[in-house]
């Protein structure tokens, strides 16, 4: 079962082959999305990376975490799923 790790704290010039190269080398990856802002085009520091294997997943979230990518320091965990929840549509009189 796939499972998608957040990568927070990129410098603003990775770009997904970068991150291809970093999580690779822990198993295999399904997808990479680098965010990117809608009026600039340019990065916005964060990403994610859906890699096929679970346990390949945690493997490289615990070997990347606080590493080390054009001088920042990286922010590596699991994506929390944001699907879901809807609600807090209330209002008040």
């Amino acid at each position: 079962m796939s499972k998608k790790i957040y990568i927070g704290n990129l410098p603003f010039s990775a770009t997904e082959q970068d991150l291809r190269g970093l999580f690779e080398t822990h198993g295999e990856i399904d997808s990479v999305n680098v965010i990117m802002d809608r009026e600039t085009g340019r990065a916005r520091g964060f990403a994610f990376v859906e890699m096929a294997e679970a346990s390949a997943a945690d493997n490289a979230i615990r070997a990347l975490d606080g590493s080390d990518m054009g001088g920042r320091s990286l922010r590596v965990n699991e994506a929390e799923d944001k699907r879901g929840g809807g609600g807090g549509g209330g209002y008040r009189r």
